[in-house]
């Protein structure tokens, strides 16, 4: 099948992270394939295997997935160009016939522990946990007798002949998970007027105010930083980088001219894309302090005080 009909996911089948892909309507244009690790769904694009791979970036409890944000920093470039906010809610699955006083090991994705881990201590609080490439692949292995039980979705027990033995076992209500579907760099994304713009900023040196010019840099163009977190580099303690996402599309006049006031003053800026931002609610009928219409009309103001013809 050729390169255009295939989409990644981090597998197996019945993960959160199928479902998320599935919510998209190009979807069903594709053939969707599995794979084991994050790692290997976004070395899978690198290749020229898939055209796009979805992975999950981060969860509203938990915070960010390192697996994606670092396989995004790391190796050839890729860009996100589409992204799904889903809720999260988790079953105890087991093999049909096992009781709940029966279960001594439990998996799941390491994610899915610390957003069920008082409901486990609560009612589980002598079995052992152990941590799994995706919760469908947790339930895989109850399947095939590795595990006792596994933390999934409710919906993946029946992929795997399991039988939900609790529902709703999440210790946080209304817990949402945000994907990412990524591809390599090809023709931007069209702006739609609710975008978003991830960015990866290395900073050269370490000094005080390293992190307020960062922001600076962004604010003065009035760009509204939506999220910023820092991970390591990996090449010494105490060295950084940040990930950012800011609102707007990079073709927009004031979050273009930002990212390149940013570029400036930080020579080591990844463009990690533009795209249409998840209708989670959160931003919804914000004004910017800024517009692109404002921003327009003071280069046009500008260039009259210069005497420059328009």
């Amino acid at each position: 099948m050729s390169l255009s009909t295939k989409y990644g996911y981090l597998g197996p089948e019945g993960t959160f992270t199928e479902r998320a892909l599935r919510t998209l309507p190009e979807a069903a244009m594709h053939e969707l394939v599995p794979w084991p690790s994050i790692p290997a769904a976004l070395d899978a694009v690198r290749r020229g295997d898939t055209q796009a791979a979805m992975v999950p970036l981060e969860n509203s409890v938990e915070g960010a997935v390192s697996a994606t944000v670092d396989g995004l920093a790391d190796g050839d470039p890729l860009v996100i160009v589409r992204e799904v906010c889903l809720p999260i809610t988790f079953a105890l699955l087991a093999r049909p016939g096992t009781k709940l006083h029966e279960i001594k090991t439990v998996t799941g994705h390491s994610h899915a522990q610390p957003q069920v881990r008082k409901w486990l201590a609560a009612h589980l609080p002598d079995a052992e946990w152990q941590c799994a490439s995706s919760n469908a692949g947790g339930a895989r292995f109850v399947r095939d007798g590795h595990f006792d039980a596994a933390v999934a979705g409710e919906f993946t027990g029946v992929k795997y002949g399991l039988q939900p033995l609790v529902t709703d076992i999440h210790d946080v209500a209304g817990a949402t998970t945000r994907f990412v579907l990524a591809s390599r760099p090809e023709r931007a994304v069209p702006p739609t007027g609710s975008d978003k713009t991830t960015l990866f900023v290395h900073l050269v040196d370490d000094r005080p105010d390293a992190l307020l010019e960062l922001m600076l840099a962004l604010s003065a163009f009035g760009v509204n930083l939506l999220r910023i977190e820092t991970r390591p580099t990996g090449e010494e303690l105490g060295r950084y980088y940040f990930s950012i996402d800011c609102e707007g599309h990079i073709a927009d006049a004031r979050v273009g001219e930002a990212v390149k006031n940013l570029r400036q003053i930080c020579p080591h800026v990844q463009f990690l894309g533009s795209y249409p931002r998840a209708e989670d609610g959160i931003y919804a009928n914000r004004t910017p302090p800024a517009t692109d219409e404002q921003f327009t009309e003071a280069d046009k103001w500008l260039a009259r005080c210069l005497g420059i013809p328009l």
